[in-house]
Parts: structure tokens; sequence; C-alpha cells
């Protein structure tokens, strides 16, 4: 049951969030069309995979980063164990949040989940969706055992 508690936790949130996010970039996904910064950098082309840092984004993982370590303020005791679940869980609502913001959005949908529709995620692109998915979800599977005592 705690397995089936975690994925719901993930997928109802990054839902949610993805609905957020459609609401304020419509159809100009990783910001194009917002009012807000952006840097770019060899160091921001390796960590996203050739996007820019935005304002908008920096602060969205930061929120959600904090957001997700309330359980460690309302006194869950830390660990490296609690640590691992809370990266877990980060990683994973990042990877299903960017999934459902392709599916729930109008402009787009699961047909124009591809390389050359979307420019964000084109030049990390594998197989048959972004690169930082296969990355990134295997790592989080891996911690999220190793928070849970099963490896």
């Amino acid at each position: 049951m705690e397995h089936a508690t975690f994925a719901a936790a993930v997928l109802v949130l990054a839902f949610l969030f993805a609905k957020v996010e459609i609401h304020i970039e419509g159809k100009n996904g990783w910001a194009a069309e917002l009012p807000t910064w952006r840097y770019q950098s060899r160091l921001t082309d390796l960590l996203y995979g050739g996007r820019p840092l935005t304002g908008y984004h920096l602060w969205l993982q930061l929120f959600v980063l904090a957001f997700a370590h309330l359980p460690v303020a309302f006194g869950t005791p830390w660990s490296l164990r609690v640590e691992a679940r809370v990266l877990s869980f980060v990683i994973l609502f990042w990877i299903v949040e960017d999934f459902l913001w392709f599916v729930l959005n109008p402009h787009y949908g699961l047909s124009k989940f591809r390389r050359d529709s979307v420019w964000w995620h084109r030049r990390a692109w594998l197989l048959f969706a972004p690169r930082e998915y296969f990355v990134m979800a295997p790592l989080a599977v891996l911690l999220y055992f190793f928070g849970t005592n099963h490896l």
C-alpha cells in the first residue's frame, strides 16, 4: 500500500501542477513567452538538455523541492533515507508533470509529443521521449527503494 500511495501522490500532484503550468504557459512551453530572465551556459546545457535556465523554472523547482521537505519541517526526523524518498518524489514528480503537460495541453496532446514538435527538448531527445526521462527515472526508483529499506 505504501508504494501505491507514493505513486498516487506523484500522479495526482503532477497532474494538478501540469494543469497550472498549462494555464500559465499555454502553447509556449519552457516559459518562452513569459517575462522572466534566461541564462544559458555549458552547465545549463548539461543540466537542462540544451534549454536555458529561466527564473520561472528556477523558482518553481526550488518551491517544489522545499514543499517536498514539509514532512521534515513537521517532525519527521531527517535521515539519508528520508532525503532519498524526498528526492525520488521530486524527480518523479517533474518527469510525470512534464509528460502530463503535453498530454493535457490542448495545443499539444500525445500526438505532438515528438522531438520535432518540442523545441525545448529537441537537443536531448532519445527514442520516444526526452533523454532526462531515461536517465532520471531509474535514479528516482533507486532513491525510492533506498529510502524504503528495500535495497
